[in-house]
């Protein structure tokens, strides 16, 4: 192997950007290659701050690097991945992958074209909490998930969906192998133009049921899954990085345990395997065929928020109400 590091550049300079900049310049793994971002100050900025050059268009950060990640808003994740995909460089995009499933396809058939790799940042599946729990796996049945975060400007160009709860749609699809066969779903603006707080029950085959709630309106930060299969229950806190179990044995006790965590940072972990896949050309745990999965179960619990909300328009014109 070669001794040379990889030069990794970041396509976008806002929140999510500035922290994968700080990833790659903390790592002993790669080279930062630059910035780049449409708003030319705020790449400049970031460039000072990481101690990187800020390059005034994608083309030309293109040419200086041999992967990217991709930290733009949601609506231009397709083009500018693209663009870096046909330059020739692999890819790591931030989740959600695409605003549509169609996008989210047009990224996966320029990749294969090319033979890039394309990750996407569903960074909860390098949490470490979440894989001693997928370690236990047997025959979950029953899902509770909250994902609730107090609200923010960032990332409204997309729903709660999107935003938030698409991490756990990605767990859930990987913890299950399967999409559901029935969706109930209902959601709400209250501080934005979109669904900003939703619950959803999902039926997958086999008899597992899922209940998942997201809020960007809370007024506390909560980040908890908890499942139940034949004889065990299973509870993870992404956020403190904490997973145990509760077994009946054959003699009927209870026992409390406790799974061995080493606490690390997801985004360093998703980092370090995308570097892997880049250089064993490796298929990553979280392809562009996984995030499109999960990003068409958003789509149709979109779908199905949009018709409760016209229900509820109905019942408030009904009523009156303004």
């Amino acid at each position: 192997m070669s001794d040379v590091l990889p030069r990794v550049a970041v396509a976008g300079a806002g929140a999510f950007g500035k922290n994968h900049l700080r990833v790659i310049r903390e790592t002993g793994h790669a080279e930062l290659a630059g910035v780049f971002d449409v708003d030319q100050e705020r790449a400049r900025a970031a460039a000072q701050q990481f101690g990187c050059r800020a390059y005034e268009t994608l083309e030309d950060l293109a040419g200086h690097a041999q992967a990217a990640i991709v930290a733009v808003p949601t609506s231009a994740h397709k083009d500018v991945a693209c663009r870096l995909l046909d330059a020739g460089l692999d890819v790591l995009v931030e989740k959600p992958i695409a605003v549509t499933a169609a996008e989210a396809r047009e990224m996966i058939v320029d990749a294969r074209r090319h033979g890039r790799i394309l990750q996407v940042g569903h960074l909860e599946r390098f949490n470490p909490a979440v894989e001693a729990a997928v370690k236990l796996i047997t025959l979950p049945l029953f899902f509770e998930i909250h994902r609730l975060s107090v609200f923010s400007p960032r990332s409204l160009d997309v729903d709660v969906v999107a935003d938030l709860m698409i991490h756990d749609l990605d767990i859930l699809l990987a913890m299950t192998g399967r999409m559901p066969e029935e969706v109930h779903a209902a959601g709400i603006p209250v501080l934005s133009a979109k669904a900003d707080i939703a619950n959803v029950r999902l039926a997958f085959p086999g008899g597992c049921i899922a209940n998942l709630t997201a809020s960007r309106v809370s007024t506390e930060r909560v980040r908890k899954l908890r499942f139940f299969q034949p004889r065990q229950y299973i509870s993870v806190d992404y956020a403190k990085q904490e997973c145990f179990a509760i077994g009946v044995d054959e003699e009927r006790q209870v026992r409390l345990m406790p799974q061995t965590v080493t606490k690390q940072e997801p985004l360093k972990r998703q980092f370090d395997a995308f570097l892997e896949c880049v250089a064993s050309r490796s298929r990553p745990a979280v392809d562009g065929e996984a995030a499109a999965a999960a990003l068409q179960l958003a789509q149709i619990i979109m779908d199905k928020i949009e018709e409760h909300g016209q229900v509820v328009a109905r019942s408030l014109a009904a009523a009156s109400i303004r």
